[in-house]
């Protein structure tokens, strides 16, 4: 039974080179800020509950993170990132007839922080699990079929 310190943040890493856990959800906030700024992710409109292609994207990444053996943490914050970048795209690019200031107010309420941590905690942790979950499955599969 893994410790709480791993289960939450992995394993230390003794590596010299950066640490995939602090690189993936700036890059997830980068990737859908600029997919959504150039329109290869698109809102078709209405409300949105969920920013579907911003949500892929930090749920594969949050599985990915898992495959790697990073913890639940990482899986969270890949894909609040992920999901912030839509945010971001949507008050600072798309409210233009307000003053920056009041975009950032607006990106920046708390009520639609919390919403996205939401989001992200419920969708990290499913990706983390199913990440999880292969990287212990794959080894058992190939070391059953190498006999």
């Amino acid at each position: 039974m893994p410790s709480l310190r791993a289960l939450l943040v992995g394993p230390k890493r003794n590596r010299p080179r950066p640490d995939p856990r602090l690189l993936v959800p700036p890059l997830c906030f980068a990737l859908v800020f600029a997919a959504y700024a150039v329109g290869a992710f698109e809102i078709s409109g209405g409300v949105v509950f969920l920013a579907g292609d911003a949500a892929v994207v930090g749920v594969v990444a949050a599985a990915g993170l898992a495959f790697r053996r990073s913890g639940v943490v990482a899986s969270w914050a890949a894909v609040y990132a992920a999901l912030l970048g839509y945010s971001a795209n949507h008050y600072l690019l798309g409210l233009s007839g307000r003053s920056l200031g009041e975009r950032l107010v607006a990106m920046l309420g708390v009520d639609g922080l919390v919403y996205l941590g939401v989001q992200a905690v419920v969708f990290g942790t499913l990706a983390w699990l199913v990440g999880a979950v292969a990287a212990r499955a794959i080894p058992a599969l190939r070391e059953r079929t190498s006999i």
